[in-house]
C-alpha cells in the first residue's frame, strides 16, 4: 500500500506543476488530445469551409468589381453564404469547447484541491510521523499536530504545507536554472558563429 506521506508529496507536486503550467495551456493540450481521440464531425466541415472562404477571398481579390461585375457579385454572394456557414460551425465548436473546458476545470479541481481537502479531513486525526520525544518545545509540538493529530506527531495539514513550500522552492530554483542555461546558450551561440567565421 502506498504511504500517505508519499501520496501527499505526489499530489503536491502535481498541483504545483498544474499551477506552474497554467490552466489555459493544460486546457488547450487536453482539447487537442480529446479532438484527436474522439474526432468531431463538425471539425472537418469547419476546415473545409475555412479553405473555401480563403479560396473565395483570393478569387474576389483577383476579380475586378467594375469590369467583371456579374462574376464578382456571384463570388461575393457565395463568399457571404460560406462565411455565415463558417460562423455557425465555429459557434458550435466554441460551445463544445467551452463545455469541455468546464468539465476539464472541474476534473482539475477534483484531482488537486478536492483530493487534498478530502485527505486533510479524513486523515486529520492520523499522525503522518512521530517526532522524537523532547525534540521540540511543547508549543511547537502543538503547532505541528494542528488541528487534530495526536500530540508529538506531525499532522497531514502541516505536512502538506511543508511539502508545498519545498516543492514551490524547488520549482522556482528549476525555473531560475533553466533561465540561466537559456541565457548562457544564447550568449554562446554568437561566439560559436564568430569562431566559425574566423576559421573560414
Amino acid at each position: 500500500m502506498v504511504s500517505l506521506l508519499l501520496v501527499v508529496v505526489i499530489l503536491t507536486i502535481v498541483t504545483n506543476l498544474i499551477s506552474t503550467v497554467g490552466a489555459p495551456a493544460i486546457n488547450n493540450l487536453l482539447w487537442n488530445l480529446y479532438t484527436r481521440l474522439i474526432p468531431s464531425p463538425v471539425m472537418p466541415k469547419a476546415k473545409a469551409l475555412r479553405s473555401e472562404v480563403l479560396q473565395l477571398r483570393k478569387e474576389l481579390a483577383g476579380t475586378s468589381s467594375q469590369d467583371e461585375f456579374a462574376k464578382w457579385a456571384k463570388i461575393r454572394r457565395t463568399l457571404d453564404k460560406k462565411v455565415v456557414e463558417l460562423e455557425a460551425v465555429n459557434a458550435t465548436l466554441q460551445t463544445s469547447r467551452a463545455s469541455f473546458e468546464s468539465r476539464a476545470g472541474m476534473f482539475r479541481w477534483v484531482i488537486t484541491v478536492g483530493i487534498r481537502m478530502f485527505l486533510q479531513f479524513w486523515f486529520s486525526r492520523h499522525p503522518m510521523f512521530w517526532l522524537p520525544q523532547g525534540w521540540v518545545p511543547s508549543v511547537i509540538e502543538w503547532g505541528l499536530c494542528f488541528p487534530r493529530a495526536p500530540m508529538g506527531s506531525v499532522s497531514i495539514n502541516v505536512w502538506s504545507f511543508a511539502v508545498g513550500q519545498v516543492v514551490a522552492l524547488v520549482l522556482a530554483a528549476g525555473a531560475w536554472a533553466w533561465q540561466i542555461v537559456g541565457e548562457v546558450r544564447g550568449k554562446m551561440a554568437p561566439m560559436k558563429a564568430q569562431g566559425g567565421k574566423k576559421e573560414l
